[in-house]
């Protein structure tokens, strides 16, 4: 990848040359590279599900099967940290724009094989077996994308636009998971869906992941021909770049910092199970709602919480970030936990209601991640930003992954109704206590690109 990204007609424009246009190229990469990320990891969660019986025995019991898709799923949180490790060691090392090109050629192949895979008509098990595997690859490059290529977005951002940034970035994630849904409802009228053999389980799945891998390919195009490296980076001591930046994050104030942002990411983390694993389920069971409307409310839901986070990275660029995630954690441990309750103990609620409270909930519940973007990569320094950002962002993934157990353990507890509410609380209680742990981040210098740009 490292000679096609020199090779003089794809040369990426040279740093310095003109910044007002390497800072939109930059943003553009970020803001793509994320929905291409987002794309695909919410690939299994939405397109497989109804085609799950193409990869396993007619015979399986359905909590043996339940546990074989819940892998799919798994193996991709496993991948990302991993990747993270890596790739935010190559971008603190190399570059962010090596890395980030390596990574997103990585989640173009891998998906495109994942839309080649055989069933277990042809090759029995093997083809779970191969599908579980390649999520977990795809999860290395997934984590390796967001190390890379947003730390190079964020340093070529101007400080006083950083939150928007972070915001319009980030925004692509519900953005994703809208057209994923709204792609699969309209496959599944076309093709239906049921049996091993039925249209949509022998290849109608395959559409979205091709569609995933175009995507990626498009923009590892754009990334080679138009995004430069961050000056950022460049400029960063030498000999900074030659200690392991792993090494740097788990000693002193690094270290402080990672486990500070540990706990403000692990709270966001449960607060996103509950709104986008647990709030539909529960939403369909309580008003009854059929697959297409579930599918509908979820787009509806998914589509206010997108609007929301430029929103966010406005009012975290106003106010602090710190007074942000402050009073974001206490909206989530009260609204987004209310409203996840009257949900949970509604009876018979009509499609209206459903929609409403399900919206409310979600919205409240992912919108800590507009400014994400911005607040994690100020809290490091160039030299080891990526590896930070990645580390910090994706670590924090491994204890809120077992959100199922700590629903049972909450239901033995207080009651099963209200376990998700709980949860959710608790969540939002982490960002608050998170934030206060950390200083304000608003005002940190970036690099010479970002606050040349300021006055």
């Amino acid at each position: 990848m490292t000679e096609i990204a020199h090779t003089p007609n794809l040369k990426p424009p040279a740093a310095g040359t003109d910044d007002s246009a390497n800072r939109r190229r930059a943003l553009i990469g970020g803001i793509v590279g994320y929905f291409v990320d987002q794309f695909d990891i919410y690939l299994p969660v939405i397109v497989l599900a109804p085609a799950m019986s193409f990869f396993v025995p007619k015979n399986l019991n359905a909590g043996t099967a339940a546990i074989i898709a819940a892998f799919v799923f798994t193996a991709t949180l496993i991948g990302r940290p991993i990747g993270a490790a890596i790739f935010g060691v190559i971008a603190d090392r190399t570059g962010r724009r090596k890395a980030t090109i390596i990574a997103i050629a990585g989640i173009a192949v891998t998906t495109l094989v994942i839309g080649l895979l055989p069933g277990y008509a042809s090759v029995g098990l093997w083809g779970i077996g191969l599908l579980i595997l390649l999520r977990l690859v795809d999860g290395v490059f997934l984590g390796g994308e967001y190390t890379a290529a947003i730390p190079l977005a964020m340093e070529w951002t101007p400080k006083r636009r950083r939150g928007l940034a972070s915001g319009l970035i980030t925004m692509t994630s519900p953005g994703a998971l809208c057209l994923i849904s709204a792609l699969t409802l309209l496959l599944l009228q076309i093709f239906p869906a049921g049996a091993a053999d039925s249209p949509y389980a022998v290849w109608g799945w395959r559409i979205p992941f091709f569609l995933g891998a175009g995507l990626a390919v498009a923009f590892l195009v754009y990334f080679v021909r138009q995004v430069p490296e961050s000056q950022a980076w460049e400029n960063a001591e030498p000999g900074a770049k030659r200690v392991s930046p792993l090494r740097q994050l788990f000693t002193g104030t690094n270290r402080r910092s990672l486990l500070q942002v540990f706990v403000l990411m692990t709270g966001i983390w449960i607060a996103l199970n509950i709104s986008a694993s647990v709030l539909p389920g529960l939403t369909s069971k309580v008003a009854g709602l059929t697959p297409t409307q579930l599918t509908v409310a979820l787009i509806i839901a998914s589509a206010a919480s997108a609007v929301t986070y430029p929103v966010a990275g406005l009012l975290s660029q106003r106010i602090g970030r710190r007074p942000f995630y402050i009073g974001v954690g206490l909206l989530v441990a009260v609204v987004g936990a209310g409203a996840t309750a009257l949900l949970a103990a509604a009876t018979a609620p009509g499609f209206g209601l459903a929609v409403l409270l399900l919206s409310v909930a979600f919205v409240v519940g992912i919108l800590a991640f507009g400014p994400i973007a911005a607040y994690m990569t100020e809290r490091f320094p160039a030299a080891l930003r990526s590896t930070g950002y990645g580390i910090g962002y994706s670590l924090a993934l491994v204890i809120p992954a077992f959100y199922a157990y700590y629903l049972v353990g909450l239901g033995d507890l207080f009651s099963p109704t209200y376990a998700s509410a709980i949860l959710m609380a608790i969540g939002g209680l982490l960002i608050t206590v998170g934030a206060l742990l950390g200083p304000e981040t608003r005002d940190v210098d970036m690099g010479a690109a970002a606050s040349a740009s300021q006055h």
